[in-house]
């Protein structure tokens, strides 16, 4: 019976880590984002939904993938 009760502190262990880590890469990946808007000229959002910028769109799409890909190599180790 300890075996059990200690296996599910150790699975609720992770599951908490896994969340906080999760919640930490989602705000870094907004945090980059927003800085990527601050660096290039204009609005983003409005050069990408309302003129229909396709490079910025991409370029964007580019970032949040590459951010999101270290942002994940950093915390799995």
């Amino acid at each position: 019976m300890d075996h059990i009760v200690t296996e599910q502190f150790l699975s609720l262990k992770y599951i908490g880590a896994a969340i906080v880590y999760s919640l930490l890469g989602i705000v870094l990946l907004i945090i980059s984002t927003i800085i990527f808007d601050r660096v290039t000229p204009g609005d983003m959002w409005k050069e990408i939904v309302v003129e229909k910028n396709m490079p910025l769109a991409i370029a964007t799409g580019a970032l949040i993938l590459a951010m999101g890909q270290i942002i994940a190599s950093a915390i799995h180790g």
